[in-house]
């Protein structure tokens, strides 16, 4: 199968799973992945208490499961809450459940590939980019991202990023192993080879790898799915930061 044709079954599958899975889950309740936010992403917002104004970036947001929570604690001060996705109805569904909770004034959307979206420099405290970058369309893409979420990230500022590495896929009944249905199916050790080239010059906060497994469905078979949930945050503390390519880049305190 060629690239192109690959990239675009694969995100046809996951359309019709996240929005199956929108339609008949409700934002946290119980039944499904959205029941809760992720913990790391909470417990790391607690590095921004004392911060009056917080600029937050969720990449792959979905229908909001962090945005709304993080835009919550944007509301007892000032900021904004920008939330990226590729599904048009992921980001009309957060825009209602925003209403619903009362946040819709500090959220943003931007319907758009992670791959391709652009970040300002120097433009946020806080960048979340959760079960997001192994989506992109290929290694040379998620290079890309990284370099655009680091250069993006303010003095002092943090990015939390959990992503599955290591992914099988094994049909249920006969034991077959099946090609894994994601974009970009890295291996750990690449992964934290890329991350650590990207990020540099940053202190790791906290980092632990989890492996996972799930039942799920695969065009009316029972399918087993594993990976490695790797999750980092990283703080910039550095004035000066070099990139992989030897670059400076100056931060401001």
């Amino acid at each position: 199968m060629q690239a192109n044709n690959r990239i675009e079954t694969i995100r046809d599958g996951e359309r019709k799973y996240h929005e199956a899975c929108y339609d008949n889950y409700k934002l946290f309740e119980a039944g499904s992945w959205l029941h809760k936010p992720v913990k790391t992403v909470m417990e790391t917002l607690k590095q921004f208490e004392e911060y009056g104004e917080l600029t937050v970036l969720d990449l792959g947001c979905g229908v909001g499961r962090n945005s709304i929570p993080l835009a919550e604690s944007i509301k007892s001060r000032s900021g904004v809450m920008v939330c990226v996705d590729l599904l048009e109805s992921a980001l009309s569904k957060l825009k209602s459940y925003s209403s619903e909770h009362g946040v819709s004034d500090y959220i943003e959307t931007a319907l758009s590939d992670i791959g391709n979206y652009e970040i300002a420099a120097n433009q946020y405290d806080y960048i979340v980019a959760v079960s997001a970058l192994e989506h992109v369309a290929s290694e040379q893409q998620l290079v890309q991202v990284l370099g655009r979420m680091v250069h993006g990230t303010k003095a002092n500022g943090i990015n939390c990023i959990i992503m599955s590495t290591n992914i099988e896929e094994i049909e249920m009944d006969s034991g077959i192993q099946l090609e894994p249905l994601m974009e970009l199916n890295m291996t750990t050790g690449k992964a934290e080879e890329l991350l650590a080239c990207a990020y540099k010059g940053w202190k790791v906060l906290y980092t632990t790898v989890k492996p996972l497994q799930f039942n799920i469905e695969r065009n009316g078979s029972s399918v087993i799915l594993k990976s490695d949930c790797w999750i980092m945050v990283l703080n910039l503390r550095c004035l000066a930061w070099i990139s992989c390519e030897g670059k400076k880049d100056v931060r401001p305190e």
